[in-house]
């Protein structure tokens, strides 16, 4: 676990190839995402680490439930019982009233370079055995709800990685939250840099796309992605001029 401090009251967390973010007001914290089921402890601890207790915690506000971003969330509502919030389309996806995951062919489909035999493998590691987890309690959380959490967060829908994915922007330190909708980087991808995931992880690559593009109106000058390192440069330049078009690589 790596934690950074990208702004007065934002911390991005690194866990198991991926990020979650921590929003604190002084008396309370917001959590953005959990990371894998293997990063639970990491999750519990790194809230203490920025000086708080569990109970400090007022929400977690999940952008899409899949595995790598959903895992920690069991272990934390079992010790705080704190409410889980997230796109009004995918708390059922959260529930598993239905499943939009990278399948077990398609993780097979990747074991053909080293970057993805050795995702695989550390995918398969952090999940374990929590393949049919769900979040029971997740709800959609409306923007009078997200106001009043720690850090003021305003929800931006951004489906199309999954059906109801949505990103958070913390508008008074220009923070945003893009999940998986705009990454800087992921283990099976050689390039760094403003980027959407690869075709195989996303339910709708034309919607992907059209959502990180859609970045470009937010007023935000630090990008804490769900994958990759924090890139402290105006979204509206990233999404605009460093989304590049896959199909002309």
């Amino acid at each position: 676990m790596r934690i950074e401090q990208v702004s007065d009251s934002v911390y991005a967390v690194r866990g198991t190839n991926v990020n979650w973010g921590l929003v604190s007001d002084g008396s309370g914290v917001t959590v953005i995402d959990a990371g894998y089921p293997a990063d639970s402890a990491d999750l519990l601890k790194s809230v203490r680490e920025i000086g708080h207790q569990l109970a400090d915690v007022a929400a977690v506000l999940l952008t899409h439930a899949h595995l790598d971003h959903m895992g920690g969330i069991p272990a934390l509502v079992e010790a705080t019982g704190v409410p889980v919030y997230t796109g009004a389309e995918e708390a059922p996806h959260a529930r598993r009233e239905f499943q939009q995951q990278i399948t077990p062919p398609e993780m097979a489909g990747l074991l053909g370079s080293l970057r993805g035999a050795k995702w695989v493998a550390q995918t398969a590691w952090a999940v374990k055995w929590h393949v049919g987890m769900s979040i029971p309690s997740a709800t959609a959380g409306d923007a009078q709800t997200l106001a009043q959490l720690p850090g003021g967060l305003v929800a931006i829908p951004t489906h199309g990685h999954t059906v109801g994915h949505t990103a958070y922007l913390m508008p008074a330190e220009g923070v945003l939250f893009s999940g998986d909708t705009l990454v800087s980087g992921h283990p099976i991808v050689r390039e760094q840099g403003p980027q959407v995931l690869p075709t195989v992880f996303n339910h709708d690559e034309q919607a992907t796309r059209a959502a990180a593009r859609s970045l470009a109106a937010y007023d935000a000058e630090v990008l804490v992605p769900g994958h990759g390192d924090v890139v402290r440069e105006k979204v509206s330049v990233l999404a605009n001029s460093l989304l590049q078009d896959r199909d002309s690589r």
